[in-house]
């Protein structure tokens, strides 16, 4: 790059009014006669010079990076870019640092809009997940929605109906009731409005351009009333705060739900339970059947109990320890022996050590069903039920879900996921 002897100093702001600057930027302001202002509040900037500030100056409209970058590159003395926020996230910052040097830059941060929302909700935002969709697809707001965080902040762009397309993508996820929406206007300025919106009507029509959205997490009370008889939607089911998709989706477990031929009356084992998913709905449709949930990891017993709750059902056992512990230190003949049994959750060996301890004991008639993702294990699960006298056969499960984009969707698949049923 060639050498230039003059500065762009970026200037974050937070209020359309001078005296909210600090002594320094106000100074600064002073003495810089070339200005760049983008266009949406260029008035309320050119405005400041308007009111006793004496010395001329030369204001620039933008309206786009490419203007604003080939403007900069014309200007042979120092020159001030206003900017909301910091210019260093999500800002413009990024598409200076890549068309000039940083010694030719000055950046001046001033409180971002998320900080200032977050400071009105009093809510913390240290493990806030942030997005932005301004000028940007929705494919990162997407990976966020799924990791399902406990707060969201979503930059916007009024110019690509980003509202429309977070309420949808809600919709689509199933979070409309997972997330309290906070739709934030003009933070930090005079006509600053935060209101909590109800996804389930249409949006205001009085919405400012200027706005961003932050999503917190809902303290709701589930009342098994609304749950639909079968096929019940994922962010029913609380899960482990640090892996909130490690769970049976509804379109796998609503087909395993199918395999598993649920008698009225009998013994389920979920081994592999996780947040019980599979054998509460099980249970659901089944009231009268005995489940027994084993899961190793900690805090799923806690988990089970508590979607016990939304589901309004009871297992009869939870086991929060290894199958494989279970297996070889308990007395079996104390327990119900599975008239359907799930194995997931666990290595190829765990498996072959459940069937090979379990299928024995199991009836004309009886079912085992087993999720699998790695294609390896297919081969030596499959003869392993047929060496143990069951029918199989296997299902290859690939859905997709469509998306909102600025386009208009686009199909997402999810997991491919291989099912493994066994018929005694």
């Amino acid at each position: 790059m060639t050498e230039v002897n003059r500065k762009i100093h970026v200037m974050g702001i937070n209020s359309y009014k001078f005296e909210d600057l600090s002594f320094k930027l106000q100074n600064l302001f002073l003495e810089t006669e070339n200005i760049a202002v983008p266009n949406l509040y260029f008035e309320e900037i050119k405005s400041w010079s308007e009111n006793s500030l004496l010395k001329k100056k030369s204001f620039f409209s933008s309206k786009s990076n490419n203007e604003i970058i080939n403007w900069l590159r014309c200007q042979k003395t120092d020159v001030i870019l206003i900017s909301r926020g910091d210019p260093l996230w999500f800002g413009i910052g990024r598409i200076l640092l890549e068309n000039f040097s940083k010694d030719e830059l000055s950046f001046y941060p001033s409180n971002t809009c998320i900080q200032l929302a977050f400071s009105k909700l009093k809510i913390p935002w240290q493990d806030t997940f942030n997005v932005s969709i301004h000028g940007r697809d929705s494919t990162k707001l997407v990976e966020a929605l799924k990791a399902r965080p406990s707060s969201l902040s979503i930059i916007t762009d009024s110019n690509n109906k980003s509202l429309e397309i977070i309420k949808e993508n809600l919709s689509e996820l199933n979070l409309i009731d997972f997330y309290d929406f906070w739709l934030c206007e003009e933070i930090g300025f005079d006509k600053e409005n935060i209101r909590k919106l109800n996804l389930k009507k249409s949006l205001p029509s009085d919405i400012s351009s200027l706005n961003i959205v932050v999503l917190t997490k809902t303290k709701k009370n589930y009342s098994n009333d609304n749950l639909p008889l079968f096929g019940i939607s994922d962010h029913i089911f609380k899960t482990f705060d640090d892996r909130p998709n490690l769970f049976t989706k509804r379109e796998v477990r609503v087909q395993i739900l199918a395999d598993l031929e649920l008698p009225k009356n009998g013994v389920i084992w979920d081994i592999g339970a996780g947040c019980g998913s599979i054998g509460l709905e099980a249970l659901k449709l089944r009231p009268d059947l005995d489940l027994f949930c084993f899961d190793k990891r900690i805090g799923s017993k806690a988990l089970i109990l508590e979607n016990s709750k939304r589901l309004s059902v009871k297992p009869k056992f939870i086991f929060e320890e290894d199958i494989i512990n279970t297996l070889n230190t308990r007395n079996l003949n104390s327990f119900e022996k599975p008239n359907r049994l799930i194995i997931g959750g666990c290595d190829k060996k765990t498996k072959l050590q459940i069937i090979k301890k379990m299928a024995a004991g199991m009836s004309i008639g009886d079912i085992i069903v087993i999720p699998i993702i790695d294609i390896q294990t297919i081969k030596e699960l499959k003869e392993e039920l047929a060496d143990k006298n069951f029918k199989t056969n296997l299902n290859l499960i690939q859905s997709y879900k469509s998306l909102s984009i600025a386009e208009g969707i686009r199909l997402e698949p999810n997991n491919p996921v291989f099912l493994l049923k066994g018929k005694k």
